[in-house]
């Protein structure tokens, strides 16, 4: 299936994904056998709740599982995968989130299974059904290879009776488990096993006690009556370790990872799947987001960054490869990123085909690329950076429009259409998006000292005598040799360019300067300057 080359290069990879791929390996070095010896998929499975809509959370724990179980294809030479996305949505809804309509009736619905609720914005069956539709949608519109399974279906199918049984068999063994890590006052009302009650629909947080577990009968308190119901066809759902350690054992999971937020939830379910007799799955347990400030992302704060506002101000391809870069390091996730990610994103791109293959492997590019279909060793490059946009859109103003942007591109590249660049012209858009929410209200043009104005006065001198079509190197030569000449004063080429960025742009960083004044063209440089030096 795969090049021995590649899969002997992948096998000793640092890369994360081809590490975590070896585990997997060592437990099934050329595939996964069934009771019957023939060869079955590695299972690879993502979570998600569906008591809100899918956020970046979500697209960060597929996308890095998808990641990984493309490494274990290539070192195990084609051995079969599946990656399953799991709604849980036989939660009962704890709390009514802010942003859904018919607040009132979510509110009596409180404590229902989130499949049981009606959907608040009347469209689907239920609410779960709502989200999970949105969560498909979602995975849909990445690309993402998935086979969707809802709790619902599994419970109420009767799919999970046979683990639910086994469940209750093994009943005090996982009350010796759970017990030793719930505060006093808990253990009282603690049960493995969840019953939804026949009176209300609420799913009961109270004992219960195992009356035959083959046939799957419980016995409990429900509004006072001491009921004997059968947990099996939807009527029961486990609690979330329990859950989690049942759902490893009756699909099979091979593979799954986690927010450091679930260190606990993957070391009690792995010590129940083991007293259910079944095989823990390997687990990777990534660090979670901190917001600009250095604090940890809360949904209820609204301190993060959704994935909506990170395609609004930069491509779907940064945002991947911002979450492929170090998963085991809480990383900064605000607007404030996005620039910079996007160019080191077509910076990685660029480098693969002058890299040797060891080197593409640890490149987060190649792995980003081969997640969606990806096989050949071309690199690609854009013609100008984001960095560059983003000065250009500043100097034309918050009102700035695409086609004003189109139209100086035509001074730097040639074919200078959306249609010929589709990847730039995402980035046109992005970039306008962000001066107008970031930037344009920062920028403030500062007078030249005498110094910096007799350098302006010198680079005005140069370009007056340039072409419109000057190559961007030879400005870049022209401003570097102004900035090295000891009469103008500078200290260093740093001060230089801080005071061309400070006097031209109204910012204290900024771009190379020959490629800005290709891409703004020298005549209207020329302009910029004169502005300069009349305040």
């Amino acid at each position: 299936m795969f090049d021995d080359e590649l899969i002997s290069a992948a096998r000793v990879s640092k890369a994360w994904p081809f590490q975590e791929a070896m585990k997997l390996a060592k437990r099934y070095p050329d595939g996964k056998r069934g009771a019957d010896g023939a060869l079955a998929p590695v299972l690879f499975e993502t979570g998600y709740g569906p008591s809100g809509l899918p956020h970046i959370g979500t697209f960060q724990e597929v996308l890095r599982t998808t990641l990984v179980r493309r490494a274990y294809e290539i070192v195990s030479n084609g051995a079969p995968t599946r990656l399953v996305a799991f709604s849980d949505d036989m939660d009962g809804l704890r709390k009514v989130p802010d942003n859904v309509p018919q607040q009132e009736m979510m509110r009596a619905n409180l404590g229902k299974p989130l499949s049981r609720i009606p959907d608040p914005f009347g469209q689907y069956e239920s609410f779960a059904h709502h989200n999970n539709a949105m969560l498909k949608d979602f995975l849909d519109r990445f690309g993402f290879d998935y086979e969707y399974v809802a709790a619902s279906d599994r419970y109420n199918s009767g799919a999970f009776d046979g683990a639910l049984a086994h469940v209750l068999d093994r009943f005090d063994a996982i009350m010796d488990i759970m017990l030793p890590t719930l505060r006093e006052e808990r253990r009282k009302t603690y049960s493995p096993i969840l019953p939804i009650s026949e009176k209300s629909g609420i799913v009961l947080q109270v004992p219960v006690e195992v009356v035959d577990a083959a046939a799957g009968i419980i016995r409990f308190e429900d509004e006072g009556d001491t009921v004997e119901q059968c947990v099996f066809g939807g009527r029961a759902k486990l609690q979330w370790k329990v859950d989690w350690a049942m759902r490893w054992y009756a699909l099979g999971v091979d593979y799954e990872m986690s927010g450091k937020d679930l260190t606990d939830s993957v070391t009690q379910s792995t010590k129940i799947v083991r007293a259910l007799d079944g095989r823990p799955p390997e687990v990777f347990i990534y660090e979670l987001f901190l917001d600009e400030n250095g604090e940890k992302i809360s949904k209820s704060r609204g301190n993060g960054l959704t994935i909506e506002e990170w395609l609004r101000y930069g491509s779907e391809e940064s945002l991947g490869f911002f979450l492929f870069r170090e998963p085991k390091r809480a990383k900064n996730l605000h607007a404030g990123i996005i620039p910079k990610t996007v160019d080191e994103y077509w910076q990685f791109r660029a480098r693969i085909p002058e890299q040797p293959l060891e080197q593409q492997l640890g490149n987060p590019v190649w792995h980003l690329l081969r997640a969606n279909g990806y096989h050949g060793g071309d690199g690609d490059s854009l013609p100008v950076t984001y960095g560059l946009l983003l000065n250009l859109v500043g100097v034309l103003g918050a009102g700035a429009t695409a086609e004003q942007v189109w139209s100086y591109l035509g001074n730097y590249i040639d074919n200078a259409t959306p249609e010929a660049w589709p990847e730039l012209d995402v980035l046109v858009t992005t970039a306008l998006a962000y001066n107008r929410d970031f930037v344009a209200s920062t920028l403030s043009k500062r007078a030249p000292a005498p110094n910096e104005a007799a350098a302006l006065r010198a680079l005005d001198a140069v370009l007056a005598e340039a072409a419109e079509d000057t190559p961007a190197e030879d400005l870049q030569t022209a401003v570097y040799e102004i900035g090295k000449d000891e009469s103008f004063g500078f200290e260093n080429l740093r001060d230089w360019f801080k005071a061309l960025y400070e006097t031209l742009l109204g910012s204290s960083q900024g771009p190379r300067m020959g490629s800005f004044i290709a891409l703004y063209g020298v005549a209207n440089s020329r302009k910029l300057i004169a502005e300069a030096l009349a305040r």
